[in-house]
């Protein structure tokens, strides 16, 4: 007992020691004070936005003014990124024929559910404690990828992790297993399952289930303008720190110095042209830990031990197949709500999943499972602006990348006539799904588009045509992958970031950015955003009571707080 007191104690000095190195680190804090803005107008020219790729982000959760997410998003695209907060229910879950509604709000999420299962309120309230405790230790896994590696060795293989916090023991165990230990009720363990990024509950880990629910407790957000404004925003600040954005332009080789060293990388300027090298101090990659290690690196460093060791540590996700519907009339025109829906057969997603996974390719078009739609004209306020009289719908299910394997090394757009046949199979019977929910957009559609794990592989240079890198299982999260899966590698001065550093999701990427710059920079960035957050949320405190003050004293027309250093303009007063 005193040998393990002890030890945790040198453990504790020693991290308080590496804080405080990193806290006086040369690298001040990267972060602006006062924070940029207001948001200028929004840019809708299309010659001023041919460096974005139109991506898709359904929803966001944790974007309410002075959130840790908000205050890194609005650093990284100075201020100009603007929010719409999505209405409850943000989510609607249909198991068979029963519908369940997900509300946001600290105690509105609960009490939704408990409304909807009254003899279950024990089980959502233990529900709801190991969500908030997972929420407030999951920085401990950050911490773990960021203490040498020596220190995070030794706390794993002596079990001492799983003393630090039980979040490490949430983070190892399967999600199914954990619910069927909450309840017995299957609407229940499905509802708390439904946030699907391919992985079956039973093989998933409890923990990103329940950062997932976690995540948007505080309610859904979608970018005004679309999800290519995150991309749009952040290239100027790229570029004025002397950086460049390069588009149609793949990296194709990392370049490694005779003695193992990372020293930049070979670019190609466009299709059939040139290649350039761009030699480096340093690489940071983001095209994920299987183009990185598999395909980029050198030939004979791929079989170097620890890359093979960190490679052998994951694998692949599962594909996804979306398709796009274009709308004949405006979202207000024909009823579309911002709410997103979840459609699946029935409450057992991991016979669902097991079912399904295991279909040949022609099995597949009559045996389709679960289901998301999404509108994103309802839930962008300028989309009638941009496209008038026009909307759309989003519908998404997983794919195996087996399933259109046959058609790989083909071009895209040129795959052949079976290949468009199969594609428009299960596009057809999707869209067919979707319109027995809608029927009134029946005689609305005006095209239809659909993309396979073989439009992920071209597009997003995903090797096997996931949406979310490396595979979330519970194997993923064991402490022993967690503290491996760093931004650090084995080449020196080559750095990994994005969501194969920390998780799926684009809170999960930002994460793996914090990570990569924090190891970069010798820093820990984490503390610079956690003062940074703590000053705002005063400041906008302040601006709420002078704002309260003027309001008592008759004087409202006022527009400005008369602060020079507020972090939104007097019109842009947080609501929420």
């Amino acid at each position: 007992m005193w040998v393990t007191l002890l030890l945790l104690a040198a453990l504790g000095t020693l991290a308080l020691g590496l804080v405080a190195h990193r806290l006086l680190s040369p690298a001040g804090s990267p972060f602006a004070w006062p924070p940029p803005g207001p948001p200028r107008p929004l840019v809708t020219d299309p010659r001023a936005r041919d460096k974005v790729l139109k991506r898709g982000i359904h929803y966001v959760g944790q974007m309410h003014e002075g959130s840790m997410l908000r205050v890194a998003l609005d650093q990284l695209t100075e201020g100009q990124l603007r929010w719409q907060r999505l209405p409850d229910p943000y989510d609607e879950v249909a198991l068979g024929p029963r519908r369940f509604h997900l509300r946001s709000g600290k105690t509105a999420f609960a009490a939704a559910l408990e409304e909807q299962f009254p003899a279950e309120r024990a089980a959502i309230a233990e529900f709801m404690r190991v969500s908030k405790m997972a929420s407030r230790h999951v920085a401990l896994l950050a911490v773990l990828k960021l203490v040498p590696r020596w220190v995070a060795a030794l706390l794993v293989r002596t079990g001492l992790i799983y003393w630090i916090s039980p979040v490490f023991r949430v983070a190892a165990t399967s999600h199914s297993d954990a619910v069927a230990r909450l309840t017995a009720d299957p609407d229940l363990r499905a509802l708390l399952s439904y946030l699907f990024y391919g992985t079956a509950p039973r093989d998933s880990s409890f923990l990103v289930n329940l950062l997932m629910v976690h995540h948007y407790q505080r309610g859904a957000w979608y970018p005004r303008g679309g999800a290519s404004e995150i991309a749009f925003h952040t290239i100027p600040p790229i570029e004025r720190a002397g950086g460049a954005v390069l588009v149609r332009a793949p990296v194709t080789c990392i370049l490694v110095s005779p003695t193992g060293t990372a020293q930049g990388v070979v670019v190609q300027k466009g299709p059939g042209e040139e290649e350039v090298e761009i030699l480096a101090p340093l690489v940071i990659s983001d095209a994920g830990i299987f183009n990185t290690f598999g395909k980029l690196l050198p030939p004979q460093l791929r079989s170097h031990p620890g890359v093979r060791a960190r490679l052998a540590m994951v694998r692949p996700s599962m594909g996804s197949f979306l398709v796009f519907v274009g709308l004949r009339g405006g979202a207000a025109e024909l009823g579309l709500p911002p709410t997103n829906f979840w459609i699946y057969p029935h409450n057992d997603l991991d016979d669902m999943m097991t079912r399904y996974a295991s279909l040949s390719r022609d099995e597949v078009p009559d045996n389709l499972a679960m289901m998301f739609i999404t509108f994103p004209a309802a839930k962008d306020p300028t989309y009638e602006q941009r496209h008038p009289g026009r909307s759309c719908m989003t519908i998404l299910t997983m794919a195996r990348y087996e399933w259109f394997q046959d058609w790989a090394g083909t071009r895209a757009k040129h795959r052949g006539p079976d290949y468009q046949r199969y594609k428009r199979d299960i596009a057809q019977r999707l869209l067919e799904r979707a319109l027995l929910r809608f029927p009134h957009l029946r005689d609305k559609v005006e095209f239809v588009e659909a993309a396979s794990p073989l439009t992920n592989q071209h597009y997003l240079g995903a090797p096997r045509g996931e949406m979310y890198g490396a595979e979330h299982d519970v194997a993923r999260f064991t402490p022993a992958v967690v503290a491996a899966m760093r931004a650090e590698t084995p080449i020196k001065n080559l750095y990994l970031t994005g969501q194969d550093v920390f998780s799926c999701g684009l809170a999960g990427a930002l994460h793996g950015g914090l990570l990569c710059a924090s190891s970069v920079l010798g820093r820990l960035l984490y503390l610079d955003l956690l003062l940074l957050k703590k000053r705002i949320k005063r400041h906008l405190r302040q601006q709420a009571a002078r704002a309260a003050g003027d309001s008592g004293s008759g004087d409202t027309g006022r527009g400005d707080t008369g602060c020079g250093d507020s972090p939104v303009a007097g019109s842009e007063l947080p609501s929420q």
